[in-house]
């Protein structure tokens, strides 16, 4: 064991002074406090993040193609369904789903109110298991019978509180084209996607009607909706789907349709940013404190073994070596305290939030290791790193003068 281990040990574990208690207990607090804060604010943010960004992406695909026209309503362009492309798009690692579906404005009149929505029309290959999370009450439409399926239709639990509707009852739709037309559907289920811009404009139904309304010859349809594998590659896989595209179609991403969302989204990482920045201030700030006050209750200590011939350096490290168990310590309490809360909200949902403003009921918490530990490893190095310079007020110190204050 060298020297400063040695002695670093003996004042860590066995010492007897009391004065420094008090700040150093402080250090540890400021430094669990801080960890703390930045484990649970990046594990907020990730859970944001990813509980909105699933949610829009649930509803709307990652990435759409449509006509390549200058169409910008929700009344869909129609062309062709093509198996070929959808066969040459699965291919891709990429790409998971490829889901033809179409999009068709109309007017709701039910219980003395009208409600204007868009009807959006998918068919049996359509991937229901986001809107089976987020099924209110009833189920998703069945296409087993594909005459039944266009009379049903799924409604967002905002426009069923809207209209006083509940799933069973029947209702009339109308759709403004010429000549007029309307048809009466029955609610087959109420979802929540917690998306305003999605809960108060669409309705779900069946493609083929879309079809037969706009009178599209069979086999036309509005858009495909590609799911991808991993939306961190949205961009990478609209890039290589451009590629295969027939010419008279375009792409889509979700982060396009939807930017204000994601540009929110954006601005998340910049106030992580900040709060880890401050929390690490505030860390150093207390250690240095804690340091100094150390280093000035053993002068006269320093000055013995100053005067025994030990170099400056061999008694920083005695210094360095103690506060980096405190700052251990405070990891450890922290790590405790950040995952502690986050695995609490998690099983318990005890902290609430307001739907309208945050889209979701409760604070979402999603822990990822690799932030974990580059927040423990920053903290510690950071810390340390910084530390080296007061602890510099070591070679300050007369041994001469320290014995003689003794």
């Amino acid at each position: 064991m060298s020297f400063a281990s040695f002695i670093s040990a003996r004042i860590t574990f066995k010492s007897k002074r009391t004065f420094s208690k008090l700040i150093v207990r402080i250090a540890i607090i400021g430094i669990m406090l801080g960890l703390g804060v930045m484990i649970l604010s990046l594990a907020i943010v990730k859970g944001f993040k990813h509980e909105i960004r699933e949610k829009v992406r649930g509803f709307a695909g990652d990435i759409r193609i449509v006509k390549f026209d200058l169409n910008s309503s929700y009344e869909s362009s129609p062309f062709a369904s093509d198996s070929s492309f959808i066969k040459r798009a699965l291919k891709s690692p990429l790409i998971t789903h490829v889901m033809p579906s179409a999009t068709k404005p109309g007017i709701i009149k039910a219980n003395n109110e009208i409600e204007g929505v868009v009807l959006k029309g998918v068919d049996k290959t359509y991937d229901w298991s986001y809107f089976k999370k987020v099924m209110v009450v009833g189920s998703v439409i069945d296409f087993t019978d594909s005459v039944e399926a266009q009379k049903e239709i799924m409604l967002s639990q905002t426009t069923a509180n809207r209209l006083k509707l509940r799933v069973g009852d029947k209702l009339l739709m109308y759709f403004v084209q010429e000549p007029l037309r309307k048809r009466q559907f029955t609610i087959k289920g109420i979802f929540s996607t917690g998306v305003e811009e999605v809960d108060k404009t669409f309705v779900v139904g069946a493609l083929s009607l879309i079809n037969r309304l706009n009178d599209w010859k069979p086999g036309d349809i509005g858009e495909y909706e590609l799911r991808v594998s991993d939306f961190d590659h949205v961009n990478y896989a609209a890039n290589k789907i451009d590629d295969i595209l027939p010419v008279k179609l375009r792409s889509h991403t979700v982060v396009e349709d939807y930017p204000a969302i994601f540009e929110w989204l954006n601005l998340l990482d910049v106030n992580s940013v900040v709060m880890l920045v401050l929390m690490v201030i505030v860390a150093v700030i207390n250690m240095i404190s804690a340091l100094l006050i150390m280093i000035l209750e053993r002068t006269a200590m320093i000055g013995m073994f100053k005067a025994m011939g030990a170099s400056n350096w061999n008694i920083q490290k005695v210094f360095l070596f103690n506060a980096t168990y405190l700052i251990g310590l405070g990891l450890l309490l922290g790590n405790a305290l950040g995952l502690g809360l986050g695995f609490f909200q998690n099983k318990t949902h005890f902290f609430k939030l307001d739907p309208a403003s945050y889209y979701m009921s409760v604070v979402p918490v999603e822990f990822n290791l690799g932030d974990i530990l580059m927040l423990n490893i920053g903290t510690l190095v950071i810390c340390l790193l910084v530390l080296i310079i007061p602890s510099m007020l070591v070679s300050k110190i007369s041994p001469v003068k320290a014995i003689r204050f003794k």
